[in-house]
């Protein structure tokens, strides 16, 4: 059955994934992903990621997720804002901090996929796609 928001299904995965304290998890690849997951990779919420190639129609990435010394999950929080039946989108001014700078909005804008932090910076907007905290 063809899922109709990969954004999300890559979300609940690595979010039921952390609450049962799995080390990696794995994805249905796509460049979309690829650029998401390098992100929360540069953002400290995950170890690494890969591609598993099973072959070439079921290209998967194994995602190595991050916890604390204590067992602790890094990712404490992954919540969805924009989706298929209602696009969230944001100016360049309206750029949104989530737990007071705590959390990490990821945004797809015209230069690419990059953080809120990174919107800000350069001055554009775009649809806000996801918080992670």
């Amino acid at each position: 059955m063809p899922v109709t928001d990969p954004i999300s299904d890559m979300l609940t995965r690595i979010r039921n994934a952390v609450q049962v304290r799995h080390e990696a998890v794995e994805v249905p690849a796509s460049r979309m992903k690829s650029s998401l997951l390098k992100l929360l990779s540069d953002e400290g919420f995950i170890t690494s990621f890969k591609s598993v190639d099973e072959d070439s129609v079921n290209k998967k990435l194994e995602v190595q997720l991050r916890y604390y010394e204590d067992k602790t999950p890094v990712i404490q929080g992954l919540k969805r804002v924009s989706k298929p039946g209602l696009r969230v989108y944001v100016g360049k001014n309206e750029v949104p901090r989530y737990f007071g700078g705590i959390g990490v909005g990821f945004m797809s804008t015209s230069k690419g996929v990059m953080t809120g932090q990174q919107a800000r910076r350069q001055g554009v907007g775009g649809e806000l796609l996801f918080y992670v905290w």
